[in-house]
């Protein structure tokens, strides 16, 4: 069995136990399927996706990013300390972003140039990039950023309103939230690059062989280096949008975060060991862990048993994947 096969056959896995939950969340709660719940399920599961990307990214060839929940909370706080003291919200956003690039590009660094495991130096910068945020901030938040802040986190494309009898508005459809509007763009994009482009073909194989891809004339450490600040530009905008959609700049935002992200990327079939992996499958495995989240919170089903369920499901995955490939 090569090595798509085996990522086709987990990526049906992962899409039947979609279909289940989907299934069985919508004969326990009658407002599963609503409009409105399918648009909070999308807005949530954008957030796993731009980092599950960098992930896949960054696992295609080997590695690990275990900072980008520290890099989306630096980026973040940058971009609203920049439009609190006056400058334009795109600019500063765009700013936020290059901060998380520059990011990962430090840790690429670490990882091509110094030779230092990914796992450590992914951690090291996690540290950095959180004391930083918490040091620019005196570890409180940033409020009074203004609508347009706001606009990109918590706008809509078609919103529908009316203004019923007593003058107040009635959504008659929410529209699609800009977040998840990007969550498609950066897929679709972030796919071609990996099944159409000589990049991801170097990505796939740094990961499935370094040596060998390196006596291909393949630059092992410039595939690498751009792994890693993909990873941390996608870490960059997600805090950004973050931090919109709260129209406050958090440092203690994404606590965590990176192990949605690695879950959502193994879900879908990356696999830990490199050179197996697809957007798609990402894109699965991010809404597997949002719907499963969405469901148990219509069910009443605390937080703590939540943390419980996902890291069990997270094992059992992790599992399988080391049994498909020891097979």
């Amino acid at each position: 069995m090569n090595d798509r096969q085996k990522d086709l056959i987990q990526k049906f896995a992962a899409l039947a136990g979609l279909l289940i939950l989907v299934l069985v969340f919508s004969l326990t709660s009658n407002a599963f399927f609503s409009v409105g719940n399918a648009m909070t399920v999308s807005l949530q599961v954008s957030t796993i996706v731009y980092l599950g990307i960098g992930a896949t990214l960054v696992i295609l060839t080997g590695g690990i990013d275990l900072s980008v929940g520290s890099v989306l909370a630096l980026s973040g706080v940058v971009a609203g300390m920049l439009v609190k003291n006056g400058m334009p919200v795109p600019p500063a956003m765009a700013i936020g972003v290059v901060v998380g690039a520059l990011c990962g590009a430090i840790n690429g660094l670490c990882v091509t140039r110094l030779r230092l495991p990914p796992f450590i130096a992914t951690l090291g910068m996690m540290l950095v990039a959180r004391g930083v945020a918490l040091q620019l901030t005196d570890a409180r938040a940033i409020s009074g950023l203004g609508e347009a802040f706001g606009e990109l986190g918590n706008g809509a494309l078609w919103r529908i309103e009316k203004i019923d009898e007593q003058g107040f508005p009635d959504i008659v459809f929410p529209g699609i939230p800009y977040p998840v509007l990007l969550m498609v763009v950066l897929a679709i994009v972030a796919g071609i690059l990996l099944r159409r482009t000589t990049l991801g073909r170097h990505l796939h194989a740094v990961g499935s062989n370094g040596e060998a891809a390196r006596l291909s004339g393949v630059n092992v450490g410039r595939v690498a280096m751009f792994a890693y600040v993909a990873s941390g530009a996608l870490a960059g905008l997600c805090g950004c949008v973050l931090m919109s959609r709260l129209v406050t700049a958090q440092p203690n935002e994404g606590v965590m975060y990176e192990l949605d992200a690695i879950a959502a990327a193994v879900i879908g079939g990356t696999s830990l060991l490199g050179g197996v992996g697809t957007i798609s499958g990402t894109l699965i495995g991010a809404f597997v862990i949002g719907i499963l989240r969405n469901g148990l919170n219509m069910n009443g089903v605390s937080s703590f048993t939540q943390q419980i369920i996902i890291g069990l499901v997270i094992l059992v995955t992790v599992w399988i994947d080391q049994l498909r490939n020891r097979r």
